[in-house]
């Protein structure tokens, strides 16, 4: 039994396939508590492990903590999908959108469009230097997974996804109804 959770572990992590995604956090932090001393493992229980987990400030990937990491900002609009990969500083090191991707009109819309600029965005962040991103998500597109896809098939290692829609507490007056 204990044999068939390590390999379904293993498989969540993505030791397995050799895989590198959005588990490269957990996998970091489990090396970390195993260079811990042995004395203090041997008096840790689950709980204390799981409180070692959950600190932001040991985690570090390619020597920069989660605050250093570059941001890439997907703005999926019913009509366009925009991507802008900046650094923590808000350096851009690529912008690409539907349109400048070849993509006329209408198609402009589709889920194909924003994986198409979500993959050319990560060759320019990547050819930059960048190779670990946080995702920060504005809109309710249909580029907003496509966009993500994108991105993590250009090469880029997505750390976070964050959503950032702007939600109206009933703020302005709609539009009139359309007549049809």
């Amino acid at each position: 039994m204990s044999a068939a959770l390590a390999v379904a572990w293993q498989r969540l992590l993505g030791a397995a396939r050799g895989a590198r995604g959005l588990h490269a956090g957990v996998r970091r932090q489990r090396e970390v508590a195993a260079k811990e001393p042995a004395q203090e493992a041997e008096g840790q229980s689950v709980g204390d492990l799981s409180s070692l987990l959950l600190q932001r400030s040991s985690m570090r990937w390619d020597g920069k903590t989660y605050e250093e990491i570059p941001i890439a900002h997907v703005k999926a609009t019913y009509n366009n999908t925009h991507i802008q990969v900046v650094g923590f500083d808000n350096r851009p090191f690529a912008r690409t959108s539907c349109g400048t991707e070849g993509f006329q009109n209408a198609k402009k819309g589709t889920a194909i469009a924003a994986q198409t600029a979500g993959i050319a965005a990560a060759t320019k962040a990547r050819g930059k230097g960048v190779l670990h991103v946080r995702v920060m998500v504005k809109g309710l597109g249909p580029g907003r997974k496509a966009a993500i896809k994108g991105l993590a098939m250009g090469g880029l290692e997505i750390i976070s996804i964050t959503d950032n829609t702007p939600v109206p507490h009933n703020g302005c007056r709609p539009r009139k109804a359309r007549r049809m």
